[in-house]
């Protein structure tokens, strides 16, 4: 008998949302500024002149102050916007104009472009709940971003940003789950193929 995916990745989820709002304060801190430095890294050592990010939750790994760098150091950041639909959209951002989007989330606020405006950047930095060492990435649920890398012909490499602790030896693989070519932790920078 086929085991549910469904019920795992909820289990899953559920456990990972629970650590994620149980970190101290001091913990958050150090993991965002170590993220930023890993994150400025990342786009120095690549010549990143355009990547995709999103705006961090509060939970989520925060991205915000990396955001703010990339801004002032001329790199051309999208940034989601939900549809109804179940794909995003993209805009350019400053990183402080947003607005609450679809489902609570914070969005940005500016010039929308279509989901083909993915196809132009250097890189995708996505949000996760998980990364399996196979490169298998579990999301929240709604399926956003495997909609939307399933549908590129040719897709820029695809990091999920991610906790260090996110990082597992499996997650559960349903078929419509696209996998991303490698992770950003606060600590490290890891590519599954090139």
């Amino acid at each position: 008998m086929m085991p549910d995916l469904g019920n795992e990745k909820r289990a899953l989820r559920a456990e990972l949302r629970q650590r994620r709002r149980t970190r101290t304060s001091t913990e958050r801190e150090a993991d965002s500024l170590a993220l930023t430095e890993t994150l400025q890294r990342f786009v120095e050592e690549r010549q990143v002149r355009s990547l995709a990010l999103y705006l961090s939750a509060p939970d989520e790994p925060d991205v915000r102050p990396f955001l703010a760098w990339a801004f002032e150091h001329g790199v051309r950041v999208l940034l989601p916007i939900t549809r109804e639909d179940g794909l995003l959209d993209w805009a350019v951002g400053d990183g402080t104009t947003e607005r609450e989007g679809l489902f609570g989330m914070p969005e940005v606020v500016g010039e929308v472009l279509s989901p083909l405006a993915l196809g132009d950047v250097d890189a995708i930095l996505a949000p996760a709940a998980a990364v399996g060492h196979d490169g298998v990435r579990m999301g929240w649920g709604r399926g956003y971003y495997d909609k939307t890398l399933g549908s590129m012909a040719n897709r820029p490499p695809v990091y999920a940003v991610i906790f260090d602790a996110e990082y597992l030896d499996e997650v559960p693989r349903e078929t419509h789950d696209e996998p991303v070519d490698g992770i950003i932790t606060p600590s490290r920078i890891i590519t599954f193929r090139s």
